[in-house]
């Protein structure tokens, strides 16, 4: 069935896997027993959870009692921050980020900070820099770490510009220095080797809708033995650190999309590298006076193009694209309502007018190079139309 529009915004959201859609429908309708109860419907639903949690932890290569599950990525981040923050404050209260992290970590320390100011809690946060291609340095990272650093949080790879960062050679650092260390790794887990075995990885960040699972479930992975505060009270659910009746369902659809998703990683980590590879090239030689965002080669995401459009700001690409069935994404989806900049790409350097006119191209599961053929057909015309229209080309 030929898909009615144009999708290039894999990075926001993913479709549904039809199989993992399949799993679920069990625990909609016969199956909807409390994974709390102790008759046999309850304790197939726990089964069903516990299966879940055991294709969770396979795939990054982890304990599966180190698996609790959240209802997004972003309440992972919360209870990772925050959690530790709390229960490591006889320590201190220092937390070590960095400028090009998802709103999700970057707006809850943010939030901790102003916290502090009005009398909250204290607690102080170093944002460290990145180089032009979104790269943290070792040297910063060590050079950052004090008495009182409770916490380093460092993403996998960059939703925006799909830079992936050294992280096991990171957490090393942290290790050394006994602070605990936490990756969101929303954007790596499912699309490219991620494992905890044999690293330093103390907390780690998963979202379900981003390889093929529904929409609000995510995971944290907790390496046995962290001090973490619990997230929610009231219930003894995720053995007594997230209480509330689990979402069966949508817990049962992550596994069975991860499953998937890691049984074709390599077939598609290639796939997709040729394809971004392809758009890149058509991109630069169709369309004059762009830059390509973030880092090269294997340092990259596969799905992830990101370009900034000189003279034109990306809103305007991107209604010209939406007019005609075409959807892609200006900085985070979380916050593409917003007409700030991106800060992704203000942190590698670039201007503000760059950071205005980025477009995020991100290629997932269903995308070919029919689509990648429609959308040449007209991006450099929308480009050269705006171009036309914009004071800032003469």
């Amino acid at each position: 069935m030929q898909k009615p529009f144009l999708y290039f915004d894999n990075a926001a959201t993913t479709p549904l896997h039809p199989k993992a859609l399949d799993a679920m429908m069990p625990y909609f309708t016969e199956q909807y027993g409390n994974p709390s109860g102790i008759y046999s419907i309850g304790r197939d639903a726990k089964k069903a959870i516990n299966n879940a949690r055991e294709q969770v932890a396979a795939a990054i290569g982890a304990n599966p009692t180190e698996i609790f599950f959240t209802g997004s990525g972003t309440e992972a981040n919360n209870w990772a921050i925050k959690g530790v923050l709390e229960a490591s404050r006889a320590k201190g209260s220092h937390i070590i980020t960095t400028q090009i992290e998802h709103h999700a970590v970057i707006y809850v320390c943010e939030e901790l900070e102003k916290q502090a100011k009005n009398g909250g809690s204290p607690v102080e946060v170093t944002y460290l820099p990145v180089d032009n291609q979104g790269f943290v340095s070792a040297d910063d990272l060590a050079a950052a770490i004090r008495p009182d650093t409770v916490l380093i949080s460092i993403m996998w790879a960059n939703n925006e510009i799909g830079t992936i960062q050294p992280i096991v050679e990171l957490a090393e650092i942290a290790h050394k220095n006994g602070v605990i260390f936490h990756t969101d790794a929303v954007q790596a887990v499912g699309h490219i080797p991620v494992s905890v075995q044999d690293s330093h990885i103390n907390l780690l960040t998963i979202s379900g809708h981003k390889f093929g699972a529904p929409k609000g479930v995510g995971a944290l992975y907790i390496r046995k033995g962290t001090k973490i505060a619990a997230m929610l009270n009231g219930g003894a659910q995720e053995r007594n650190r997230r209480a509330g009746t689990e979402n069966v369902a949508s817990i049962v659809g992550m596994g069975a999309a991860l499953q998937i998703a890691m049984s074709e990683q390599a077939s598609e980590l290639a796939r997709l590298t040729a394809m971004r590879e392809t758009l890149i090239e058509r991109i630069k030689k169709a369309i004059p006076k762009v830059t390509l965002n973030g880092a090269t080669g294997d340092r990259r995401l596969p799905g992830n193009v990101n370009f900034s459009f000189d003279y034109i700001e990306g809103e305007s690409i991107l209604l010209l694209l939406d007019m005609n069935n075409c959807c892609a994404s200006s900085g985070s989806a979380c916050s593409s309502s917003s007409l700030e900049p991106s800060h992704v790409i203000m942190a590698l350097g670039a201007p503000h007018e760059q950071a205005h006119s980025s477009i995020r191209f991100s290629l997932g599961r269903l995308s070919t190079y029919e689509e990648i053929d429609a959308l040449m057909a007209i991006l450099p015309k929308f480009i050269e139309q705006l171009r036309a229209m914009s004071p800032l080309a003469e």
